[in-house]
């Protein structure tokens, strides 16, 4: 099953986790959509600055810390995914508690452990 997939708060750098993650979920065959403040490439994925209503996102792997997160919580919301990923230093009580109320699951892990280890 093609877990698609949005990586939220992507970087243009590619010395950047979110950079890397964007990579390895191509590199292991899953559907990206990126979005960051600037737009740009991440290997064949374009970074969209505008906040689109994808279709059919089954995870979200967070690269936002917990103050920048805020503006998005109903935007996450409102894409329903089936989880969302809080990657290291994302972790968010207040925004568990909003995907605890609208049965979104989530973990804290790290997407990048997770596609190593055949765990995503």
């Amino acid at each position: 099953m093609n877990k698609k997939t949005l990586v939220l708060g992507v970087s243009l750098k590619s010395n950047r986790y979110s950079n890397y993650a964007v990579q390895r979920l191509i590199a292991n065959k899953f559907e990206v959509v990126a979005f960051g403040l600037k737009k740009g490439k991440v290997s064949e994925v374009e970074i969209d600055t505008r906040l689109l209503p994808y279709e059919a996102i089954h995870t979200i792997t967070l690269y936002l810390n917990p103050k920048r997160q805020k503006e998005y919580y109903n935007y996450i919301i409102s894409l329903n995914p089936k989880r969302v990923i809080f990657n290291p230093g994302t972790e968010n009580p207040e925004l568990y508690k909003k995907l605890k109320e609208n049965n979104i699951d989530f973990e804290v892990a790290c997407t990048l452990v997770l596609l190593s280890t055949n765990q995503y």
